[in-house]
This record gives structure tokens, sequence and C-alpha cells, in this order.
């Protein structure tokens, strides 16, 4: 279960700790995903974020992508998809949500996003909205590069928090189709569970009310 956590301070690191940080993250990482540091301060390294979306993205067709009479398709992405960006110190989360869209052609509003960070501490999972001034690639330095420690989560705003506004109609509409067919879905569901057990209870009556 997510439980959301106080937000921690920011606390800034000299030239030399954040050296020093970058040599012990390099010596740890097994998956050869190491962090470059730049003479001018910038150190460079990749993130992994995981996409946790419920609701159906609009893809922008390239390519032969879609059918050509089409130039946009919405789909659910795959749930637990992981994708690895190469970022900068200095990139906010705003760019690695907007970075990620693009790398997918997602065709939708940045705004609807949002960038989590996930972390394991005493058998519980701690999940914190990430503001969009906040800079990833510190945060998975100071944490190290376990995702154990630390992981990062793109989801969509919490529902009382869409901008509904950045919402395009066709989507709309499309989010309104969604729902028609998801509460029929549920609904044959229920008729088919009283169908059964109105049969059974018939059945039972017959039985006992069997001339013996």
């Amino acid at each position: 279960k997510d439980v959301q956590k106080e937000r921690e301070p920011h606390v800034y690191l000299s030239k030399e700790e954040i050296k020093e940080k970058i040599q012990s993250y390099n010596s740890s990482v097994t998956d050869k995903l190491k962090m470059t540091l730049n003479a001018n301060g910038v150190y460079t390294g990749f993130i992994k974020v995981q996409m946790e979306l419920c609701r159906p993205i609009t893809v922008q067709c390239s390519q032969g992508r879609c059918a050509p009479s089409s130039q946009e398709t919405a789909f659910y992405l795959p749930d637990g998809c992981v994708n690895t960006l190469h970022i900068s110190s200095t990139n906010t989360v705003r760019e690695v949500i907007e970075a990620l869209l693009k790398k997918f052609f997602v065709a939708d509003n940045p705004a609807k996003f949002a960038l989590y960070k996930r972390c394991h501490k005493e058998d519980q999972v701690y999940t914190c909205k990430l503001s969009d001034r906040e800079h990833p690639l510190y945060l998975r330095l100071v944490a190290g590069p376990k995702t154990e420690m630390l992981s990062f989560v793109l989801r969509e705003h919490e529902t009382g928090e869409v901008m509904w506004e950045a919402f395009s109609i066709p989507e709309l509409q499309n989010f309104l189709r969604i729902l028609d067919k998801e509460e029929n879905d549920q609904l044959q569901l229920l008729k088919n569970r009283y169908a059964a057990y109105r049969g059974k209870l018939e059945e039972a009556l017959r039985g006992v009310l069997k001339p013996g």
C-alpha cells in the first residue's frame, strides 16, 4: 500500500561532495548505467521510470504506425512498462515528463501527468509526488543506484487534480465511451451472477416441493 510521505528538504551538495557521490554511485552500479561529471559541474546519467497509467493515452502516428486516414490513436499502455531516460542534473521533473511523452509519441498535454518517487523503508512503500522544479537525477544520485531505495513512477494526476480543460473533445468523448463500456460490462456480470443464483434457488425449491 502506498503511504504519502512528507516532502524531504533539498540538501545542496558542494562540487567535491557531488564528485565523491558520483564515484560511489558508479562503483555500485550493476547495469552499466553510470553517471558522468562534466567540467562545468553538470552531471549526466540514467533514470528508469515505471509507467502506471490508468487512462488511455493519445499517440501521434508516424511513419506507418497507424492507418493512413488516422493521425492519432488512443490506447492503454501496458501496466508496469519501464522506460530508461538519459538526462542531466539540470533537467526538471516537468522536462522529464515531456521527454517521456515524446519518446512514446504521446500527444496528450504534459499537464495531465505527474512524476512520483517511490521509496521502500521498514517494509512499507512511501510514494510522494514530485514538484515540477525538482531534479530527478539529483534524487537518483543521493539515493544510489538501487531501485529498492528509490524508483520513479509516471501517473496521471489524481481525479480531483485532473485539469479536464487540458483534454480535447475527442479525448473526453473517448473517456465517456470507455466508461459506458465498463458500466455495461459490470451490469452484465451482475445480471449473470443473479441469474445463476435464481437458477440454483429454483432448482432447490423444485427438490423441496417434489412429491415424495
